[in-house]
Parts: structure tokens; C-alpha cells; sequence
């Protein structure tokens, strides 16, 4: 895995997705669809200990995008919230501090660590905050997250920009979003992603650091039958004893292997 990892960080030429891939987001709806009619399958994954999880949303996007995902927690069993800090419109100023702040009420409340869950520009949050905050945080999950690469190997960075009213391209800064989190990290990402180039979303692998590759839209990550599978497989870890995901049997077929160095999006087919 490390050498697709620096192969694919260190590249020069690492491009945003193009417009085949941009209009394959339509697909979303139907991904949210799907993990309806795999509730069956999905009901079979180990149920939760209760433990509190934060769920942050991607950019421009609030609560209400994750409402299906943080109710499909609160079935499998945990206490899934919001970040409760309205549309994320990426890091003005004071936002970080807030989520910390919320991050450390979660954790108050329960008595327990918490476990961050973070979509696409969520999860730059989500691996922040467990940089400042490791001793409450359980683990970090991230969907379709632009930590690494090229900075503006996406099709929302003039968005982020704009609303953010910060400029891309400070090294400092990019250096330290890259620098993985201190506790148990997954990067969830999809090579048919189009909205963030997927080689900016590929964690180097260490003990307590993976990638799992999944075949999914930007927009539809959080409803797409596989990510849901994948989350509560994490999530279900007893505390302390995380262990990487393994593809074994039918996983084979669900979840592509992160490690290969074909990027056809027609996989497994071709």
C-alpha cells in the first residue's frame, strides 16, 4: 500500500475528477436506494455498545445530510449526533474551537470516548479534532476526505474558497492536515468519486491507519450500502482492540482492494 500511497501523494499531475465522472453523481439517489434494500444485510452487522459518536458534514452542508446516517447508527446502537454548529462553510473563524467544544460535551455526557465521523470537508474536522483532543476520541472515520495530494484536485475548491473566504495553497497548513490523527483512522474513498480526486483521500497505512476502497458518488457516500456496511464494522470494534478491515470472502466482491494500481471504474469487471 505505501507505494500506491507515495505514488499517488507525491504526484504533480493528480487532477480533479473529470465530467464522466461529475455526471455519475446523479447516481446518489439511487445509492440511498440501495441501502434501503440492503437494510436486511445491513441489520446483520454487530450492534453497537452505545458509545457516543459526532457525525460532521461536508461543505455547505449542515445536519440534515447526515440525518440517514446518524439514524442508521442510532439503530445499529450508538448515541449518533450532529455537529450542531449549522452549515459548514469551512473554517471560519472560532469553528474549530466550537466543534472541539461540542466533541468535549459528548464526551462529558456519556463518560465515554467518542468516536468522530466525518464526510468529505467534515472529516479534515474530524482528524483535526482527534489531534487535539486523542484522549476522548475513540476513532476517526472519513468519507470521500481531502486530506492529502493535490489541494485542489477537487470540484469544490472555488466553493470552499468562496465560502470560506480562505485561499488553498498554504504548505503549512496542508502539511498538517495531512499528518494523520494519533488514534484508530479509516479513510473510506471511491475511485468513481466526482467531486474529490480519490488518490487525495488515501491514508498511509500503519498500524492503526487503512483505506477501504468502496464503489460509490461523493454526494451518495453516506447512503451507500457498502460505506454504511464498512462504518459499523469500525464502529463495532471493542475499544482498544481496533483491527484493520479485512476483505475476506464476499468482502472480496464488495469492497475493491485499495492496494491495486488499475483505476478502471468499471471494476470488477474489467
Amino acid at each position: 500500500m505505501a507505494s500506491v500511497t507515495a505514488s499517488a501523494t507525491a504526484s504533480t499531475t493528480i487532477k480533479s475528477p473529470g465530467p464522466l465522472l461529475v455526471a455519475l453523481e446523479a447516481r446518489a439517489p439511487w445509492e440511498f436506494g440501495l441501502g434501503l434494500a440492503a437494510y436486511p444485510l445491513l441489520a446483520q452487522t454487530p450492534k453497537g455498545d452505545g458509545h457516543p459518536v459526532m457525525v460532521l458534514p461536508g461543505l455547505a452542508a449542515g445536519d440534515f445530510s447526515t440525518l440517514p446516517l446518524r439514524q442508521f447508527l442510532k439503530e445499529r446502537g450508538y448515541d449518533a449526533h450532529g455537529w450542531d454548529l449549522g452549515l459548514n462553510f469551512g473554517p471560519r473563524p472560532g469553528i474549530l474551537e466550537s466543534a472541539r467544544h461540542r466533541l468535549q460535551q459528548l464526551h462529558r455526557a456519556s463518560g465515554h470516548k467518542v468516536s468522530l465521523l466525518g464526510w468529505s470537508l467534515g472529516g479534515i474536522y474530524a482528524r483535526e479534532l482527534a489531534k487535539l483532543e486523542p484522549d476522548i476520541t475513540r476513532l476517526v472515520i472519513t468519507l470521500g476526505t481531502p486530506f492529502t495530494g493535490e489541494p485542489k484536485a477537487t470540484n469544490a475548491w472555488r466553493l470552499f474558497e468562496f465560502t470560506s473566504g480562505t485561499t488553498i495553497g498554504d504548505a503549512a497548513v496542508h502539511r498538517q492536515i495531512a499528518q494523520p490523527p494519533p488514534v484508530p483512522t479509516t479513510s473510506i474513498f471511491s475511485r468513481t468519486d466526482g467531486v474529490v480526486a480519490w488518490q487525495n483521500s488515501l491514508e498511509q497505512v500503519t498500524a492503526i491507519a487503512e483505506n477501504i476502497e468502496i464503489q460509490a458518488s461523493h454526494v451518495g457516500m453516506g447512503g451507500n450500502p457498502a460505506a454504511l456496511y464498512a462504518i459499523a464494522d469500525r464502529l463495532a470494534q471493542p475499544e482498544g482492540r481496533w483491527r484493520p478491515f479485512t476483505r475476506e470472502g464476499w468482502r472480496s466482491w464488495a469492497f475493491p482492494d485499495p492496494q491495486r494500481t488499475a483505476q478502471s471504474i468499471f471494476w470488477p469487471f474489467f
